[in-house]
């Protein structure tokens, strides 16, 4: 039996495209990732080689038919515009999150991608990590009464990330993942130009009716922290639960399911719940930024 490979190219090589360049030239042994062959990588400077990758045009990467994939690295503004680029050519893509900075995109981009019969697969490394497989086995089957996620991070330049409902999507995943379908009953957003601050704080409703709250906050000098408070019926989890490290490093990790998707090994239920998810997580962000956008009612 010949063994399927496909021709990728790596476009934009910030830290998860040098990552990606890494991965790619070191596949896990005996993975599906060792069906991917790193053809070169695309960049708006010019680099020659990366560690004996090399640097290729994003014509040919668009135009060569060895090319089977590309992985879009580049910055959140331009996902969107990049991944229409190469579904068009007829290649899969992988996508590091958000997908794009709208909803709408977001879904015509992936009917776009079924009609055209590739896979197109939004990296969701949050879920990957083992603090969070194991704070999702310590919620499971709990009861939530109410509930509170705290990000904290550096100032992010919105022009290039998006609004804070898209840069911080990773938060909202984490939030659906664990406690299922939800719906914004509010959302506001302080923000000091002066201090370069900003705090988006939402509120949601679970199916259920119960309360979580999600905070994103950024400021110069904040450490990248996580904070948690879920309250069950059972106990409130204020702490993340003790992980192990993991030997598979995140990337690879979704690089190996974007290589099990190509080569037909991810089952549709899987799919389907995967395509739901991170459609809703954009819609929601779509929703929490109209609501903090909305001008202050006045009340007379």
């Amino acid at each position: 039996q010949v063994s399927k490979m496909f021709g990728t190219v790596v476009v934009g090589v910030g830290i998860a495209g040098l990552a990606r360049i890494r991965d790619l030239m070191n596949p896990m042994p005996s993975s599906p990732s060792e069906h991917l062959k790193l053809f070169g990588f695309v960049s708006r400077r010019s680099f020659g080689n990366i560690n004996k990758a090399k640097q290729i045009s994003l014509e040919d990467a668009l135009r060569n038919k060895d090319i089977h994939a590309a992985f879009i690295s580049t910055e959140n503004r331009s996902h969107e515009e990049t991944i229409r680029m190469f579904l068009e050519a007829g290649k899969h893509v992988l996508v590091e999150y958000p997908m794009s900075l709208s909803a709408k995109a977001a879904h015509e981009l992936w009917e776009m991608a079924e009609q055209k019969g590739k896979v197109l697969h939004v990296e969701h490394i949050e879920l990957l990590t083992e603090e969070y497989k194991q704070l999702k086995k310590e919620v499971a089957g709990k009861d939530l009464v109410k509930g509170t996620l705290h990000f904290t991070g550096h100032v992010l330049d919105e022009n290039k990330s998006g609004f804070p409902a898209f840069s911080g999507i990773a938060r909202l995943t984490w939030l659906i993942d664990l406690f299922g379908d939800l719906t914004v009953t509010s959302a506001t957003r302080e923000k000091q130009k002066d201090k370069n601050y900003s705090r988006m704080t939402v509120h949601f409703q679970t199916a259920n009716k119960k309360p979580l709250t999600w905070i994103e906050e950024r400021g110069p000098g904040m450490r990248r922290e996580k904070k948690i408070n879920f309250c069950f019926t059972s106990g409130c989890l204020e702490n993340f639960p003790e992980a192990p490290r993991s030997s598979v490093g995140l990337f690879m990790q979704d690089q190996n399911l974007f290589a099990k998707k190509l080569l037909g090994q991810v089952s549709k239920e899987e799919l389907a719940a995967e395509k739901w998810r991170i459609l809703r997580c954009l819609d929601l962000a779509e929703v929490i930024q109209q609501y903090c956008e909305e001008p202050e009612k006045i009340y007379s």
